[in-house]
């Protein structure tokens, strides 16, 4: 038996549904190039209620925090949120998350796929600890507004001022007189927010329609399209943003996966992972994650080969067509030696080798896409 979303009856009748991470959700609603370029140009609104949340709260909630990830917790003021990760010893990574601070207590969400195991190694780090983990996935509905049009529309439906969120910041939102919280986050690489409807559990939905409705009602004249996970996974990769299970995992360091900045390996607390990530640090990485993008027709997709003089050094981890730039993107690990920006090797793609230029992410124009764009 699937799980279901609060707003599942919606999906079911314009989407096409999916199994994903043990829930039922839909793919796309009137497709996944569409609904990409909602997002790049207008808006677009995510279900992302399958997202595992949890609030962290006690004496010592940051000192366990600061313990469980390798970022700085202590950094973090009241209203403010990062990215982070969760590591294993050898400095592996067991999840990315987010994490948000709010007066009383701490918001961490997390990925749908890693519900149960992130939630019993919290579980067991936190016994050494004087904090308490409420897991409430299931009481609280969680959407994402995304697209340069995004804060407009929250602001139509909002009480107060959607503006006064920034970028990674936090706060409460009313929304069509539903209370709510609000980040300034997103796996689309474009600005907007995650909104939290607190008062909308499985059971009872209400809050979650009316704040889903409203979004989509207010968003029609301005371009929103309800977007589905095609779309979700086609932005995230355009932005250079990591899926957990395809680009990172548990036999994945962040030095490795390039997002090094959420390891401060000069916070006075330790943290686990701290000893494996020191002596990586010291010794330097052997295999990086790069972008790729190719020279000619084709798709790169997820397992596929990559060479460097007809030798096999690496493999897609995730691949696409990307909609804005109408050419084939993907990301992979391949040795260092090979990952300067302008290296190019090629794709193995149906028995056919085809050029791929390593580049920065994200893949497109900053200065026209993404939350940086210029207005």
């Amino acid at each position: 038996m699937l799980n279901k979303t609060q707003i599942y009856d919606f999906h079911k009748k314009n989407g096409k549904l999916v199994e994903f991470a043990g829930f039922e959700m839909p793919i796309w609603y009137k497709g996944i190039i569409e609904e990409c370029l909602a997002v790049r140009n207008a808006a677009g609104i995510f279900d992302v209620s399958h997202m595992g949340r949890a609030f962290i709260y006690g004496e010592e909630d940051e000192a366990f925090l600061n313990y469980l990830t390798p970022n700085d917790v202590s950094m973090l003021k009241p209203g403010m949120g990062h990215y982070s990760v969760m590591c294993n010893e050898q400095g592996g990574i067991i999840d990315d998350l987010i994490l948000l601070k709010l007066k009383d207590k701490f918001l961490m969400v997390f990925n749908a796929s890693n519900r149960s195991k992130d939630l019993a190694w919290m579980y067991k780090q936190a016994e050494k600890f004087k904090v308490k983990i409420d897991h409430v996935s299931d009481q609280i509905a969680m959407f994402a507004i995304q697209g340069p049009k995004a804060r407009e529309i929250t602001q139509e439906i909002a009480k107060e001022n959607v503006y006064d969120i920034p970028r990674f910041g936090v706060g409460e939102l009313t929304l069509n007189g539903v209370k709510c919280l609000a980040s300034g986050t997103g796996y689309t690489g474009e600005d907007g927010f995650e909104i939290f409807v607190l008062d909308a559990s499985i059971e009872k939905p209400q809050n979650a329609f009316k704040v889903w409705g409203s979004i989509l009602e207010v968003g029609k004249k301005y371009g929103l399209e309800p977007c589905g996970l095609g779309a979700r996974d086609v932005l995230r990769l355009e932005a250079g943003m990591c899926l957990y299970g395809n680009d990172i995992d548990e036999s994945t360091t962040p030095f490795e996966a390039k997002i090094s900045w959420v390891v401060k390996l000069n916070k006075k607390s330790d943290f686990i992972g701290r000893k494996a990530l020191e002596k990586q640090k010291i010794e330097g990485i052997k295999k990086c994650r790069v972008g790729l993008k190719l020279k000619s027709r084709g798709i790169p997709r997820h397992g596929y080969e990559i060479l460097k003089n007809n030798q096999v050094i690496g493999k897609v981890t995730s691949g696409t067509l990307s909609p804005i730039l109408n050419v084939g993107i993907a990301m992979g690990y391949i040795p260092v030696e090979y990952s300067n920006p302008g290296e190019i090797l090629q794709i193995k793609i149906r028995d056919k080798l085809v050029d791929a230029e390593v580049v920065n992410v994200p893949f497109y124009d900053t200065t026209k896409y993404g939350w940086k764009r210029e207005k």
